[in-house]
């Protein structure tokens, strides 16, 4: 396909993509992140993976993929995109520069669900109806495009298909910055989806747990119309238990 550019966030670069090998660096390399990384580097793409653990323990993933295993920091050194897919209480621990290095106007890509019960324990403000987006962008200090909290992680590798293909699954996307979010679209396209605009962060919540589109796999109408259905109301399963709000 031929080369298209897309402007970003200050303008002050110009990031090639669809069909243009781009540099991408994933930070969190459990269910979402390691098929994500099988996904990127089969279109192409040069991808950096880490994890808290460190990178020799990601010895295996990067010879099957041919991703490049390495430091929390040097992921994002250069990274014209960022997957940040950590848990979601371990994104204040990430480096305070972890941005300072990537390339300019770097997109950043978050895939993150509350849990309060399972995982993360109580996180006030989202309890208090922050959308966990707008929770991790002031955590990160950077602009975010949510995408694929609500898909099944395997699902990113086994239900790839090709545009036009009637059983093509659709991921919703939601951020502020539309360049950034076009890029992001034009990624998921790349790598087997279809997509559909799920708004601003601020309408991010229309995907979080226990609404209509999480784990809905499903093409873009039912997509569309799941989000048109959701409810800004956190269901009691995705609250932090009584006694502790």
């Amino acid at each position: 396909m031929p080369q298209r550019e897309a402007e970003v966030a200050s303008g002050a670069l110009l990031i090639p993509y669809e069909g243009a090998s781009m540099r991408i660096g994933i930070i969190g390399t459990g269910n979402i992140g390691g098929h994500l990384a099988r996904r990127l580097t089969a279109a192409g793409h040069t991808v950096s993976i880490a994890n808290s653990r460190g990178p020799h323990t990601l010895e295996e993933l990067a010879e099957e993929t041919g991703a490049v295993p390495t430091t929390v920091s040097e992921a994002a050194r250069g990274a014209e995109v960022v997957v940040v897919t950590v848990p979601l209480k371990a994104v204040p621990e990430l480096p305070a520069d972890l941005f300072a290095q990537t390339a300019a106007g770097a997109v950043v890509i978050e895939t993150h669900n509350y849990y309060p019960r399972e995982r993360d324990g109580l996180i006030a403000e989202i309890e208090d109806g922050l959308p966990e987006s707008r929770w991790v962008e002031r955590h990160l200090g950077r602009s975010v495009v949510k995408a694929f909290n609500g898909t099944y992680a395997e699902d990113i590798t086994a239900r790839a298909r090709p545009a036009g293909d009637p059983d093509r699954m659709a991921v919703p996307v939601a951020g502020d910055d539309e360049a950034a979010k076009r890029v992001v679209r034009d990624l998921i396209d790349e790598i087997g989806f279809d997509t559909v605009d799920a708004g601003g962060l601020d309408e991010s919540w229309r995907q979080q747990p226990d609404t209509p589109v999480y784990g809905l796999r499903a093409g873009v109408e039912a997509v569309t119309r799941a989000l048109a259905e959701a409810s800004p109301e956190r269901s009691e399963a995705f609250r932090a238990p009584r006694g502790q709000e």
